[in-house]
């Protein structure tokens, strides 16, 4: 028999005979990394056990413990799942079940919605499916056999699948009775999906178009054990604790309605007066770097919004309208008003760089499907800004940027991540500016020491990008601040400088966030916080207790005192028992209480009592004054 060499990750080689398998080279190594294979890397390629080896392949046997497994197990389980749903529901259609970053979901086509009685049936009958240990193979097919077979089995949506794909052969997986179109890899069989949980359902739009049919998506999870899986099971329970829809609710913060539209935000009372703190914060923050405040219209020319691309390449986001016969988009961004301020009049080099700060209302047409509460609206507001410097001023503002959000997100207490994100093929500009751009992002990163990820192809229409992504008390990831370089939209609308040679010369825009959609970000804060704001960031920072009516004239004037001194101060005078008062404000998350009985009146004191039921010795307003003045002082 004919051997051949594989090369493995360690450097050494392996001969095995023609024809071997992965399996084959796992088993040949050791048998217990035979039992524990699931997959294996071919020359840097993902691929089944089954796969056949050929001289000179530098292969890598992946186990449950590589980085690579959780995505083969939750897609192998999407598998099993849809495996169940046909078995239990004939009549349903399959369409595709990828697995995603926690978990995974498949969309299926029923006449009758799926109800949470039928997810414990499906479960159940996925448990049932995986003790069986069904052998899971993959079969290659030419592309007008697949789509005859997938015809014959009335499975529309996977002929039209196979019918976009640009390939001669296609493959499947089969498994039991129930076969798939899928490029794999998968489990070798049903018996290692052995820690899943079906989470939820939800409507999806087939391939996320809102004209196509409205399908049924089932999630759910799935880990390499059952101690992982409760882990992530309990964080997720703690994630619904903390929904900032729920708590938004409970708190009276915010409110959608019908009656207004999708996607459009209420503030509530509280809900304002927390954009308001968290909006003279970004003022007093971008004031001290040297920012200018600016504000632009909220409707701009159509034409201008064809000269700067969107109307090309972000027309299906934004909403149009009509005034006096000329067209007008609403803005889903503010950069064009800010680049008109900068053509106003003449530039120098000396006036270079220029930074113009806006917390500007936009407006952009999200589908239905993907509104969330708070993250993902149609309107909201962006602490917008944008930096116009000369190309040699370009890195220290990009750095300046990376500094000033590090100093914010340790305000708050995130953590957070960073990656690069470069053209997309749907931009503008030449290869030249974008490779400036690129680059420019890429050496300021690499100087701040910081390790980030490169996103291939994720870039904004007009520039590369860096993206930040904090972390929640929850280990979470949240897109919020982005740092994009232009040397595009510059040259489209012909800003200029005189250099310091006396010529004309071209400046580069940096468009950057900071907390990103002040939506976004109150509700992150809310999840974050699970709504236990600290004392700078609370709406209301403290409600005034009477024990009995003999207190309520005393409490007035210290309630006088307290918000002329800018406490953010409620009160309840009601003549309830104490208790039941603390009780409620509790639930309102509020930081303080502060109790006034008849010992207070007497002394003119007030007796300060934590959120978490720690009492604090009594104290004149003054000194209650300057003690919240400290707290306040030290987190900010």
């Amino acid at each position: 028999m004919k051997e051949i060499g594989v090369a493995l990750p360690d450097g050494s080689n392996r001969s095995l005979e023609e024809g071997a398998t992965v399996l084959d080279l796992a088993r040949a190594i050791g048998a217990g990394l035979a039992r524990n294979a699931i997959a294996g890397k071919v020359n840097g390629a993902a691929v089944d056990l089954a796969t056949v080896l050929h001289d000179g392949d530098h292969v890598e046997i992946i186990t449950e413990k590589s980085a690579e497994a959780l995505d083969i197990i939750r897609h192998s389980t999407s598998h099993l799942m849809a495996q169940a749903v046909k078995s239990l529901f004939p009549e349903a259609k399959v369409t595709i079940g990828p697995s995603i970053e926690n978990g995974f979901y498949y969309d299926f086509d029923v006449e009758t919605p799926f109800s949470p009685d039928d997810l414990e049936k499906i479960e159940a009958k996925m448990r049932e499916l995986a003790k069986a240990g069904l052998p899971v193979t993959r079969e290659v097919l030419t592309k007008d056999a697949a789509i005859q077979l997938f015809k014959d089995m009335g499975e529309g949506y996977k002929v039209e699948l196979i019918e976009d794909l640009d390939a001669a052969t296609v493959s499947l997986y089969r498994q039991g009775g129930f076969i798939d179109l899928c490029r794999g890899p998968h489990l070798p069989s049903t018996s290692f999906c052995k820690a899943f949980k079906l989470t939820s359902i939800a409507g999806a739009y087939w391939r996320g178009d809102e004209s196509r049919k409205m399908l049924q998506r089932i999630y759910g999870t799935a880990f390499v054990d059952k101690k992982a899986l409760d882990e992530y099971l309990a964080r997720l329970e703690e994630a619904r604790r903390r929904d900032h829809r729920k708590i938004g609710k409970e708190l009276d913060l915010f409110s959608f309605a019908d009656e207004v539209g999708a996607g459009l935000v209420i503030w509530h009372p509280k809900g304002a007066m927390l954009r308001t703190i968290l909006e003279d914060f970004e003022r007093r923050q971008h004031l001290k770097r040297d920012y200018d405040i600016v504000l632009g219209p909220q409707i701009l020319k159509k034409e201008l919004w064809q000269r700067s691309g969107h109307y090309e390449n972000y027309r299906e986001n934004m909403y149009f309208t009509e005034v006096d016969g000329q067209s007008y988009g609403i803005k889903p961004m503010n950069c064009l008003s800010h680049m008109m301020i900068y053509k106003s009049q003449l530039r120098s080099y000396r006036d270079l760089p220029l930074r113009y700060f806006e917390l500007g209302t936009v407006h952009r047409h999200e589908r239905a499907g993907v509104l969330h509460g708070l993250l993902r609206v149609r309107g909201f507001t962006q602490d917008d800004a944008h930096i116009l410097c000369t190309p040699e001023q370009l890195d220290a503002e990009i750095k300046g940027v990376l500094s000033f959000v590090s100093d914010v997100m340790a305000i708050f207490g995130f953590d957070y991540e960073m990656e690069i994100s470069t053209r997309p093929d749907k931009s503008i500009g030449t290869d030249e500016d974008w490779e400036r751009a690129t680059k420019a992002l890429q050496a300021a990163l690499e100087d701040s020491g910081r390790p980030f990820e490169v996103n291939e192809g994720d870039g904004a229409f007009y520039g590369p990008k860096i993206d930040i992504k904090l972390r929640d008390a929850l280990d979470r990831r949240w897109q919020c601040a982005t740092i994009q370089c232009d040397f595009t939209l510059p040259e489209r609308f012909d800003l200029t400088y005189i250099a310091a040679d006396g010529e004309r010369k071209r400046p580069v825009m940096v468009h950057r966030v900071i907390l990103g959609a002040i939506e976004r970000f109150i509700g992150v804060l809310i999840e974050h916080y699970a709504g236990n704001f600290p004392l700078w960031l609370s709406p209301v920072q403290g409600v005034l207790l009477t024990v009995t009516d003999n207190q309520v004239p005393y409490a007035r004037k210290v309630y006088a005192q307290l918000r002329e001194a800018g406490i953010r101060v409620q009160h309840d005078f009601r003549n309830e028992k104490l208790g039941f008062k603390i009780r409620e404000e509790e639930q309102q998350k509020v930081p303080y209480m502060f109790v006034i009985g008849d010992k207070e009146v007497e002394t003119e004191t007030v007796t300060p009592r934590y959120r978490d039921g720690n009492n604090l010795p009594a104290m004149s307003v003054a000194e209650l004054v300057n003690f919240l003045e400290q707290e306040v002082k030290s987190f900010k």
